[in-house]
């Protein structure tokens, strides 16, 4: 297997930051068919596979404000407010997506992308752990 880290700064803001190319290059170095494991080690960040660039990336922030609010409910407690809700957010974006790589390409549909969805405004500074097995 295969292995590498990608940094990521998310900033100060919530975001679905896009590491789709990080992801394609990493596959496409390693060549071949196999399956790509990307995995966000931090307990308030998610991988999602999404359209970007449409107004899905917005949609996906909006409807996890809706699901998880920013106010003062949660029991985890500290850093900005509502911080709690960054640690329910993997359960529902998981930190974690396997992708298949046919060619050293991989197999998305014609409008998936692949992101980091990060809610948590305490820390901007994210690694990406990228990992190929090879079929």
């Amino acid at each position: 297997m295969e292995s590498t880290v990608v940094r990521v700064t998310t900033g100060t803001q919530e975001v679905v930051h896009d590491i789709t190319a990080e992801c394609e290059r990493f596959a496409g170095a390693a060549g071949g068919d196999g399956l790509l494991h990307v995995f966000v080690p931090h307990a308030t960040a998610g991988i999602a596979i999404i359209e970007l660039g449409s107004g899905s990336d917005d949609d996906l922030l909006a409807a996890l404000g809706d699901l998880l609010p920013a106010d003062d409910r949660w029991r985890h407690r500290h850093g900005a407010r509502g911080h709690g809700r960054s640690h329910v957010m993997p359960a529902l974006v998981p930190p974690y997506a396997t992708l298949p790589v046919v060619d050293g390409r991989l197999a998305l549909g014609t409008w998936q992308s692949v992101a980091l969805v990060d809610l948590n405004v305490d820390n901007p500074d994210r690694q990406v752990r990228l990992s190929f097995l090879r079929g």
